[in-house]
């Protein structure tokens, strides 16, 4: 018995040794690190420099408003470089505008004012090309205002829930700037940056979660079009789906599906509760087979929670994840994707209202070329019939001014509230007809006669 006692005594010593060991290391990191003030950090850019802002999520909230302030005459010509970001964007004003001139690769509601007034440009490119732009210098960086977790034993932090372009940014610039926030998850995957690495921290402690859509404000025609889209996805397949009241439903009619794998640039509440539910399994995925690939993820307090040291989710860099070339290696792939409107040829819109700038190109085209080229894959664009105001969203021209995100060769399924229309390889009357057919019924016959001044002739 004394042996025994003796023994375990031992055992629970070494516990109590690893613990402190590591307690130690962590200190010996976050010691590492040059706290200051976020005023303090941010008084290192200087004119003519370009700063990335980390997005998504993981703005770096603090240091915005900290840069903003130093909005006036001593600092000219700065610009902000980001993706979607969200919180306020006091860079993205008028008293702002004497200093910084965003550009914004993906556009936000925190930024449509901005660029609608001149006060800030948009750039339309792929998801999976901005990395690329930032190691190659075309769009150079000298600055990357980050937000990542405190340290471990290793001296790494995590660059949490938005990978995306960050490693790429952090890679180019030559100053970085980074919140450190306990509330951070460490998520697996490539987005780590050693404590060395970060030439200022501003320590913070806030929520990174954004509750993206409430089930609340989903309405039976979300769930019609959920239905249909879930009616097209396989057994076995595998999803990616984007933010939104559509893409939500979509996922949450896939509840009795089997064996679904994930391969997506956005990681949502949906599939994380598809993935507790045992319906997303990625039992037959090609590439990281039982594993979740994404880039980025928002969405709520238990999706956070649910991708903190979770190796079952794996974040890489969207260079790789939206890869056509890389997305048809899997079988079956189902890209659920929106756009505001649809003409009767199939042409997709979907960053922008006529001239004004509504959102981006993102990661649409990537993952539409992608599941067209995957074996029995199938892209997918589905919307409401209308808008909330009760305009048609298939329409028999695109508006004047509005930008092509997704070509008609490029379409295969268009799903709304009213059915399912297939238009790959079909010609341009039985594309208009089939659209008709899906249209809102008080829709149709001002399209039909559209259609017909066009074609001339819909009989089929």
């Amino acid at each position: 018995m004394f042996t025994k006692n003796r023994v375990e005594c031992l055992k629970y010593t070494k516990v109590l040794i690893r613990h402190a060991t590591l307690r130690q290391s962590i200190r010996f990191y976050t010691n590492r690190l040059r706290l200051v003030s976020a005023s303090e950090a941010v008084s290192r850019i200087k004119s003519h420099d370009s700063v990335f802002v980390q997005g998504a999520g993981m703005t770096p909230k603090a240091l915005v408003k900290a840069l903003a302030d130093r909005a006036g005459p001593e600092l000219q010509h700065v610009r902000i470089v980001s993706i979607h970001t969200e919180g306020p964007n006091e860079l993205a004003t008028k008293e702002a505008s004497v200093s910084f001139r965003p550009n914004l690769l993906f556009c936000g509601p925190n930024s449509r004012k901005a660029i609608s007034e001149g006060l800030a440009d948009y750039t339309p490119c792929f998801l999976s090309e901005i990395p690329g732009f930032f190691r190659r210098g075309v769009i150079p960086l000298n600055v990357a205002l980050i937000q990542v977790s405190p340290p471990d034993k290793h001296g790494f932090c995590s660059l949490g829930t938005s990978v995306d372009v960050s490693v790429a940014a952090c890679e180019a610039a030559d100053l970085i700037v980074a919140q450190v926030n306990k509330h951070v998850p460490r998520t697996h995957g490539e987005g780590n940056i050693h404590a060395d690495r970060i030439s200022f921290a501003v320590e913070c402690s806030e929520s990174i979660a954004h509750q993206s859509s409430s089930l609340e404000n989903v309405t039976q025609i979300h769930r019609d079009i959920g239905q249909f889209v879930a009616s097209l996805v396989d057994d076995g397949s595998t999803i990616q789906a984007g933010i939104g009241l559509v893409p939500d439903s979509a996922l949450a009619a896939l509840k009795n599906h089997k064996d679904l794998g994930v391969h997506t640039e956005m990681f949502s509440d949906g599939m994380m509760t598809l993935l507790e539910s045992g319906v997303i399994t990625n039992r037959y995925k090609n590439l990281y087979r039982n594993k979740t690939v994404t880039s980025f993820a928002v969405g709520s307090e238990d999706l956070i929670s649910f991708v903190d040291d979770n190796p079952e989710v794996l974040f890489r860099e969207s260079h790789w994840v939206n890869d056509a070339n890389v997305i048809r290696k899997n079988p079956k792939v189902v890209a659920i994707n929106s756009a505001i409107e649809v003409d009767l040829t199939g042409q997709v819109v979907a960053d922008s209202i006529g001239t004004k700038i509504y959102s981006g190109v993102g990661g649409q085209m990537d993952f539409m070329r992608g599941s067209a080229l995957s074996d029995g894959g199938r892209p997918i664009i589905a919307f409401p019939s209308r808008t909330n105001k009760g305009m048609p969203r298939i329409v028999p021209f695109i508006r004047e001014g509005a930008g092509v995100v997704t070509t008609r060769a490029h379409v295969y399924y268009v799903v709304t509230e009213y059915g399912i229309a297939e238009l790959h390889g079909k010609c341009l009357r039985t594309r208009a007809k089939s659209l008709i057919n899906i249209a809102h019924p008080d829709d149709r016959e001002f399209l039909e006669k559209a259609a017909h001044e066009r074609l001339k002739c819909l009989q089929l």
